[in-house]
Parts: structure tokens; C-alpha cells; sequence
């Protein structure tokens, strides 16, 4: 299974209790004997091992999540770490929910709501750059839901008469785009609600295999976006045969990870309508080219 992501990175050590928004990184590191389970509380216990030490972690009190709102906040888990997240009686119903990109582990809890871990490397740097050791960490992420996922559009077609691919969709949950308010100059979210869609390409002229290509953020109001898979400085516009997008999901919901073709052969003809969908977004920031 390819990455999904839910609702919050579990990989630190911290003995403490918190909370925090999805896309928060509590820590990273080589994580194995991931186990998870639930409770009929609202309740979940996460235990691995991290670069040689256990970690418990007791998540609760939060599920799915909210519209964007500009003076909001996103739901988010509360986190207890230590030896107090090891009591009580927890246990693993057979997960019944849908299936997801790197899940490590699932669990459909009495009340019926979903969790599950995933795992996938967010950290990588641009243009296929080779990771430095903490680059090339890996995360944990804990994810609660009930009822549908959120959905990550994807469409690769040509720009500027066929001389550079082109992929673009919009990121929507429970009817409504995915965004935020607040970013860096770079395009990092700075509140809860903001998401980058990180992509990644295949044997591209950057090397075999997948590399990360660069991220990009969703737009108000529908959650669109959208990339040019062009030249950046010295570094060549690493078009691959094809392209996957991995999203970490609004509030605690899973994040989405979508593989999709490079386009085919240019065409004229074939290009105006995926012109006229693009338009359609009406986001003067992915104007047709």
C-alpha cells in the first residue's frame, strides 16, 4: 500500500500531555512494531518503537473534521504519552473501513468510527535533490473518522502547446475545498486548515524511480491547485512517466495518495477541454497556458 496520512505524526518521546493539528510532527524516526488500538471511549492506543525506545501514546477527543473558518481552529487529538497511556482495556476490531495508501495498522472501533496509522516521508527536498538523514525520515500519523474520505482530484494534461506537463484538480472534504489562510512567502501553511499537496515523479530526469518533484498549496474557496512541471534554476522540469500526489487529511480524517499517467501525446484538439475544465475552477491562480 502507497502513504495516507491521518490525523497526527506520532514519532517523538516527549512525556507529556498535548495536543495537536494534523500536519503537526511530534517526532521522526525508524519506527517498527506499530500497534494500534481502540476503545469504545473515542479512545486509541498507538505503540511502536523508535530508533530502539517504546513509545505509547493515548489519542482521543477528536473525529473528522470542520469548514475552514479564518479565526478558527481545526479539530485536532489529544496526545498522553507514558507509562498513564498504558492503562485500560483496549483492543483491535477487524478494520472494515476503506483501504488507504501505507497504512501500518487499522482498527474499526465499537462505535463504529475508524482509525488507522500510515506512514510516508513528507520531509524530502524539491527537484529531486538527494535527502539529507533527517530529510529522509519517515513519519507516523493517527487518523479517526466516520463516513466518507476526503477526495484529492488529480488531472495531467499539457500547458504552453504541449511543451510542459501540467497537473492540477482541487482537494475537497464533506462537499467543501480544502484550504487555509495564512501562508509563508514559499507557500507553507501557517493555521491549521492549510495543505500542501506534495508531488513526487518516476523516472524523470532527476533519476529512476520516485523523487520528489516539489509541493503546492490548495486555494480557497474549492481546494484547487495546480503545477507547471517546468525548469527550476539549474535544476531540469523532471517530467516522469508518472506522477503521484500524497495530501494529509483535513482535521484527524486519512490523508489521500493519488498516482496518475503523464499525458500522452499532445493533442490541439484534446487539450481545449481540459482547458475548459481548468477554467471552470475559476481560480485566477491556475489560469490556462
Amino acid at each position: 500500500m502507497r502513504r495516507l496520512l491521518a490525523g497526527l505524526v506520532l514519532l517523538g518521546a516527549t512525556l507529556a500531555v498535548s495536543a495537536a493539528n494534523a500536519s503537526q510532527v511530534i517526532g521522526s524516526g525508524s519506527v517498527s512494531g506499530v500497534e494500534l488500538a481502540v476503545n469504545g471511549k473515542g479512545q486509541a492506543l498507538l505503540s511502536y518503537t523508535v530508533d530502539g525506545r517504546a513509545v505509547h501514546v493515548l489519542a482521543s477527543g477528536a473525529v473528522n473534521a470542520v469548514a475552514p473558518t479564518a479565526h478558527g481552529r481545526q479539530v485536532a487529538l489529544s496526545l498522553a504519552y507514558g507509562r498513564g497511556a498504558r492503562t485500560g482495556a483496549f483492543t483491535c476490531p477487524s478494520y472494515t473501513g476503506p483501504a488507504l495508501a501505507d497504512m501500518l495498522a487499522a482498527c474499526t472501533a465499537p462505535d463504529g468510527s475508524d482509525w488507522a496509522v500510515q506512514s510516508w516521508d513528507r520531509d524530502l527536498p524539491s527537484y529531486g535533490v538527494t535527502p539529507t538523514p533527517a530529510e529522509a525520515r519517515s513519519e507516523l500519523h493517527l487518523a479517526h473518522w466516520t463516513g466518507a474520505l476526503p477526495v484529492l482530484a488529480v488531472h495531467a494534461d499539457w500547458a504552453y502547446r504541449g511543451r510542459w506537463n501540467h497537473l492540477w484538480g482541487t482537494y475537497t472534504y464533506d462537499g467543501g475545498g480544502v484550504y487555509g489562510f495564512r501562508l509563508t512567502a514559499a507557500g507553507v501553511p501557517l493555521d491549521s486548515f492549510g495543505r500542501n499537496v506534495y508531488l513526487d515523479t518516476y523516472d524523470s530526469a532527476y533519476g529512476p524511480g520516485w523523487k520528489r518533484l516539489n509541493s503546492l498549496v490548495t486555494h480557497a474557496p474549492g481546494g484547487s491547485w495546480c503545477y507547471l512541471v517546468s525548469p527550476h534554476g539549474t535544476r531540469p522540469a523532471g517530467a516522469g512517466s508518472s506522477y503521484r500526489l500524497t495530501v494529509i487529511g483535513p482535521g484527524v480524517t486519512p490523508d489521500l495518495s493519488v498516482t496518475v499517467p503523464a499525458p500522452g501525446p499532445y493533442s490541439k484538439s484534446g487539450q481545449a477541454s481540459d482547458d475548459a475544465a481548468l477554467r471552470a475552477l475559476d481560480d485566477p491562480r491556475c489560469a490556462v497556458r
